[in-house]
């Protein structure tokens, strides 16, 4: 059995992530070079910071969505809402093993209201549009209403989320992976019990990709990249460019390119006796990390993929985007929206100043004054010449 972790972003905006993925994937791109169609069933994860984490598991499809606002007035339950099948009872009863094996730590998981329309607004909604008999489960924090005020706001931050809920949802699902990878059904056994999310960790990521102090700043994210500015953006970003599978500075927003680096970093392996990059590293299963920051960079062997999000109806052709028209086979193609920006390299800004009172108020007296002269003046002048003529 085999585990894949991909990220996706823009989700908010039409799924582009999810969708631009299997798009590639059936074309076969250099970004998704050497994976194959099965990939379209996996067991994916998804964090309350906007950013998608999925995992490969034959057939079964699991999603975290929304569980940062979890362990609300002491109830530590998660919600699993399911696209029923066989598989998913699988991956629901290593779930419930799971669960059973976090019993001291007071975590259970219920299964959602049966009276749901379906599955919640998720990433897997894609995946079951392109293979409807896909199994799948969304771990979420609410049964029936999702509720967030400041849902993708800049004030849907570290106070707006519980770290101790993501460590717990982290724990069940890295548990539930390995009683499906492993086929153990023991939840006493010391080996699961040992599956634990690094809660410092955790700690670190939320301070790192939610808040401005210190931000992408601080040593985590220092280590792998350069960052372009201190406060995280979650900002889904503009396509200005050719797209390209080489997650680079000009094109890439920080937070993409860290996660990148990161993962490229934990699921790798040295890559021989070499340990700068160079022209090669690519050969092989070769990738380049932590090059921003000392401009050489550690190639390591790993899978780690980049794929930019933007819409399926997007094709840059010599050099210009067009727009193909909606795809009728596909029905989220069919209400796809192509977002689009406003130019922001020929803003400009004009300002004016306003005067003191005084001021205005002399520019009327001297308006007055020169209309009272004129008017003396046009007397004056009409006297004049009517005295001149009747001289003559």
């Amino acid at each position: 059995m085999q585990l894949v972790f991909l990220v996706f972003t823009g989700e908010a905006w039409g799924y582009l992530g999810s969708r631009r993925f299997l798009l590639e994937l059936d074309q076969q791109s250099d970004a998704v070079r050497g994976l194959n169609s099965s990939l379209i069933q996996l067991v994916f994860f998804s964090f309350d910071i906007n950013i998608n984490f999925f995992f490969d598991c034959l057939e079964k499809v699991m999603e975290i969505g929304s569980t940062g606002k979890g362990f609300s007035q002491g109830n530590k339950t998660f919600f699993a809402h399911t696209q029923v099948s066989s598989d998913t009872n699988e991956a629901l009863d290593a779930l419930k093993l799971a669960q059973e094996s976090l019993k001291s730590e007071g975590v259970t998981v219920s299964n959602a209201s049966s009276s749901n329309p379906g599955i919640p607004p998720s990433s897997l909604m894609s995946f079951l549009r392109k293979n409807s008999s896909t199994s799948g489960i969304v771990l979420e924090d609410f049964d029936t209403v999702f509720a967030n005020n400041f849902y993708h706001s800049h004030l849907d931050d570290s106070a707006n989320i519980n770290s101790s809920a993501i460590v717990a949802a982290a724990s069940l699902v890295a548990r539930t992976l390995y009683v499906l990878a492993s086929d153990k059904k023991d939840s006493t056994s010391s080996a699961l019990s040992s599956i634990n999310a690094n809660a410092s960790l955790v700690e670190e990521l939320i301070s790192c990709l939610l808040d401005c102090d210190p931000g992408l700043s601080c040593e985590l994210v220092s280590s792998y990249i350069a960052s372009v500015d201190t406060c995280p953006s979650h900002y889904v970003g503009v396509v200005l460019g050719e797209p390209s599978s080489t997650p680079s500075t000009n094109q890439v927003d920080d937070i993409s390119r860290f996660v990148w680096n990161f993962l490229a970093d934990r699921t790798s392996t040295p890559k021989g006796n070499t340990t700068v990059c160079s022209k090669d590293c690519s050969n092989n299963g070769g990738v380049c990390i932590r090059a921003e920051t000392d401009g050489k960079g550690i190639c390591v062997n790993s899978t780690t993929r980049y794929v930019p999000a933007y819409s399926t109806r997007l094709k840059l052709d010599s050099g210009t985007w067009k727009v193909l028209p909606p795809n009728s086979s596909d029905p989220m193609g069919m209400l796809d929206p192509v977002w689009t920006e406003s130019n922001w390299n020929t803003i400009g800004l004009r300002v004016y100043t306003v005067q003191e009172a005084a001021y205005d108020q002399l520019v009327l007296l001297g308006g007055l004054s020169v209309t009272i002269l004129a008017y003396l003046a046009i007397v004056l002048t009409k006297a004049y010449i009517t005295k001149a003529l009747k001289q003559d």
